[in-house]
C-alpha cells in the first residue's frame, strides 16, 4: 500500500486522482498540492484527501507519503523531481519529462544518484489498444517494423501556461510530440537508437510565440522511420491515431475521435462530453471509460506494481530523457531546415550496426520485389536479379 503526494489539481490531476483512487484498492492520496489555495481545498474535498497545501517542499516531504506523483506544469518538473530525490521518495512524472534534454538529464541523474524509483507517466503507450498492438508486434505479427506514424491534434490545451513558451518549453511539439515519439519508439523498439530528426513547425492560427502545428520524421539506426503530426489548430475534437507498417503486416489504431459511441442531439447534454470536445450539439462522440481509453489506469497499475515488485516499469525517466533529446533535435531542425543529429549523453539500448534491408528471395539468383494475385488466379512475381540488377516478371499459372 502506498501513500501518495499528488502535485497538481488541473485536468491531469483530475485524471490522475480518478485513476489512482480505488484502482488497486490499497493506495491512498494523502496530500495534494496546488499553487492556488482555493483549487487545493476544492480538490481535497472532492477526492476526500486529508491534507492540502500550497507549499511544494512541504507536500513532497510530508512524512506520511512514500510516492510523489507529479502533474505540474513543465517548468516545475525539475524542481519537484529534485525535491523527491532529496526526500528519498519514489517519483512519477507526467509528460514531457522536462522542457529540454538538459533538464531531463538533471532529473534522471538526481533520482538515480538517490537510488529512488522513477517512472515516466506517458499514458498513451498504455492504452488498451496500444498494449494489444505492442504484444502483436513483439510476437512477430508485422515482421520487421519499417514505419510508425502517430498523430495527435485538437483545438489546443486547457490551461494558460501551455501557451507560454517560457513555462512549457514550446508549443504543440513539446505538448503532444512527446506522446507520438514515445509511441513510435515502443513500436520500433526502445533498444533501437534514434539517429537524426527532420521537423517542420510553425504558428498558423494562434497569436503565440510557440508553434501550433508540427510534422516530423525520426530516423532510427536500423533504418526504421518514426513520423508524427501534432497540432493545436485542428477543429472537431481530439484526433488520436497510430499506424504501424512492417514487412509482414500493418496496424491501424484510432483511439478517440471515433469511439464506437455516437450520439446526435439538437439540444445538447447538460455537462461534459469528452476531453477536447468542441461542442454539445449535433453529432457527438462520448467516451465510455475515458481514463481507461487514454491509458491512465494501466499506466498506474504498471508503475505501482513495478514499485512493489522492485522491477523497472515500462516507462522510466530515461525514456523521458530520450524523448526530450529527440524533441531538441526537432526544434534545431525547424531552425536549420535540415536533418539534425539526436544527441544523447548516454545510450542504454542496443547497437544495430549497418542497416539491413528486409529482402525476400525468389531463388538463389533473384530477390522478390512484389508478389501479386491476378484475377485468373495466377501469381505474378516482380523480380530483381541479384547480380545484374535487371527487373523482370514471372507469372505462375493457377494449380488445376
Amino acid at each position: 500500500m502506498h501513500k501518495i503526494t499528488l502535485l497538481g489539481t488541473g485536468l491531469i490531476g483530475q485524471f490522475y486522482a480518478a485513476s489512482l483512487i480505488g484502482m488497486r484498492n490499497r493506495d491512498e492520496i494523502k496530500v495534494v498540492y496546488s499553487r492556488s489555495p482555493e483549487n487545493a481545498r476544492k480538490f481535497a474535498e472532492k477526492w476526500r484527501i486529508s491534507h492540502w497545501t500550497t507549499d511544494l517542499a512541504e507536500a513532497i516531504r510530508n512524512p506520511e507519503t512514500d510516492v510523489v506523483v507529479n502533474g505540474l506544469p513543465n517548468h516545475l518538473h525539475k524542481e519537484a523531481a529534485l525535491l523527491a530525490a532529496e526526500a528519498r521518495k519514489a517519483v512519477l512524472c507526467t509528460k514531457p519529462l522536462a522542457r529540454t534534454a538538459e533538464e531531463a538529464w538533471d532529473m534522471l541523474e538526481a533520482v538515480e544518484k538517490a537510488g529512488v524509483f522513477h517512472g515516466y507517466l506517458e499514458d498513451l503507450v498504455y492504452t488498451p489498444k496500444t498494449l494489444k498492438a505492442l504484444e502483436a508486434v513483439r510476437q512477430g505479427a508485422l515482421g520487421k517494423v519499417l514505419w510508425a506514424r502517430s498523430r495527435e491534434t485538437h483545438g489546443g490545451p486547457h490551461s494558460d501556461w501551455f501557451w507560454k513558451k517560457e513555462f512549457s518549453g514550446g508549443g504543440a511539439l513539446i505538448d503532444m510530440g512527446c506522446h507520438c515519439i514515445e509511441i513510435s519508439r515502443n513500436f520500433i523498439g526502445k533498444d533501437v537508437r534514434p539517429v537524426e530528426a527532420m521537423c517542420w513547425a510553425d504558428t498558423q492560427v494562434h497569436p503565440i510565440e510557440a508553434e501550433d502545428h508540427a510534422i516530423g520524421l525520426i530516423r532510427y539506426e536500423n533504418g526504421a522511420i518514426g513520423q508524427f503530426e501534432v497540432a493545436w489548430n485542428f477543429r472537431g475534437g481530439m484526433d488520436l491515431r497510430d499506424e504501424v507498417a512492417g514487412t509482414q503486416g500493418t496496424i491501424w489504431l484510432n483511439h478517440w475521435l471515433r469511439t464506437g459511441f455516437e450520439l446526435f442531439t439538437a439540444v445538447g447534454p447538460q455537462g461534459y462530453v469528452a476531453e477536447k470536445a468542441e461542442g454539445t450539439t449535433g453529432w457527438l462522440f462520448p467516451v465510455g471509460d475515458e481514463i481507461g481509453a487514454l491509458g491512465y489506469v494501466h499506466m498506474f497499475l504498471d508503475q505501482l506494481n513495478a514499485l512493489d515488485q522492485k522491477r523497472t516499469p515500462m516507462e522510466t525517466f530515461y525514456d523521458g530523457y530520450v524523448v526530450n533529446a529527440i524533441m531538441d533535435a526537432c526544434y534545431r531542425s525547424v531552425q536549420s531546415k535540415r536533418w539534425e543529429p539526436i544527441v544523447l549523453k548516454e545510450w542504454r539500448g542496443g547497437e544495430q550496426g549497418v542497416t539491413q534491408q528486409a529482402l525476400a528471395e525468389y531463388d538463389v539468383d533473384h530477390w522478390i520485389i512484389k508478389t501479386e494475385k491476378m484475377p485468373d488466379g495466377s501469381l505474378k512475381y516482380i523480380l530483381r536479379h541479384k547480380q545484374s540488377g535487371e527487373i523482370t516478371q514471372k507469372i505462375v499459372p493457377p494449380a488445376n
